[in-house]
């Protein structure tokens, strides 16, 4: 397989920056889609900007299109790569490697065969999964890793099975989604059933119609795309496994948390501090589970904040001149 994205075909179906609702005036004169081959698998990811590397990862059940409201003030300091990984969207489906390991392994892939050697990542939901399995996997690949709303399975306390009403209301679906074959009977044909009910009850802030009828119209029209996003849910013994070894190696590089105070609080911060030994938190009032849609203003002051140190570090080399990022 080829490793070179020029080779590939323009990605132009519904989830790309061509067909995609509602984005930022002028978002497609800075941003493309592209499909970067990994040399295992073929990756949708959308670029744009200039400066160091900066990759945004999104979680479950969402696509790239999470992130479309940072994007273009992000595009301003950084070269962005907001991608759909393994599973989702436009990204290829296959039938395995689902587990934090791999798809940190993946993320690590694509970012080379773009030109980055190095990066600062922001991972929401399981992507801060997968953002924690890279830092503690590929420690020499990342500078800053900033993560939002997600508890770590096999690193965060696991709540009882019979707990209160509130934990059982935010996390019933862990269990649901880990199924074999009868979550995706249950809920195929019934999508906008399901997945609109998790919409609904988690954001604090209820996310435009448009956008998640987008969300749910990409996990509808695709058998494979349904069966992927349980995937994540179902690797997780593996991924639990991978985390209580990676436990023993605290991370040392800077780590941002962000948290809605309506959902997961200073439970975001807390699951860090088991992990990493440089944490600062941020806990948004008013928002819930989808901080970049719900309050993209503070996520953007936040993010801002925590990576300028790296933007204006990877800008300059050695001898105070630029080119120390990898472009």
């Amino acid at each position: 397989m080829s490793s070179s994205p020029l080779r590939l075909p323009v990605p132009e179906g519904p989830g790309s920056v061509s067909r995609v609702p509602h984005l930022p005036a002028g978002f497609t004169d800075t941003f493309t889609s592209r499909y970067v081959d990994t040399g295992e698998l073929r990756l949708h990811a959308v670029t744009g900007g200039e400066g160091p590397a900066l990759l945004l990862l999104g979680g479950w059940p969402q696509t790239w299109y999470a992130w479309r409201l940072l994007m273009p003030a992000l595009a301003r300091d950084f070269r962005v790569v907001a991608v759909d990984p393994r599973g989702v969207g436009l990204s290829d489906k296959p039938s395995d490697g689902y587990d934090t390991g791999t798809l940190a392994g993946d993320m690590v892939a694509l970012m080379a065969a773009l030109g980055h050697q190095r990066f600062a990542m922001v991972g929401h939901d399981v992507g801060m999964w997968t953002g924690y399995a890279l830092a503690a996997d590929h420690p020499d690949r990342i500078d800053r890793l900033a993560v939002a709303e997600a508890a770590i399975p096999g690193l965060s306390p696991s709540p009882p099975l019979f707990g209160g009403q509130q934990a059982n209301d935010s996390l019933w679906h862990f269990a649901f989604n880990r199924l074999t074959d009868v979550n995706e009977q249950l809920v195929r044909g019934r999508e906008h059933l399901y997945f609109g009910h998790q919409f609904a009850t988690k954001a604090a802030k209820a996310l435009p119609d448009h956008a998640v009828q987008h969300y749910v119209d990409t996990l509808a029209a695709d058998p494979a795309a349904l069966r992927c996003s349980f995937a994540f849910y179902r690797a997780l013994d593996t991924t639990i496994a991978q985390n209580q070894r990676r436990a023993g190696r605290p991370l040392t590089l800077p780590v941002l948390t962000i948290a809605g105070a309506e959902i997961l609080g200073d439970a975001v911060g807390a699951t860090m501090r088991l992990a990493a030994q440089d944490v600062a938190s941020v806990v948004l009032p008013d928002c819930g589970h989808y901080p970049a849609e719900e309050a993209p203003d503070a996520v953007l002051s936040a993010l801002t904040a925590f990576l300028a140190p790296y933007r204006d570090g990877r800008r300059a080399g050695p001898d105070g001149r630029p080119g120390g990022a990898d472009q």
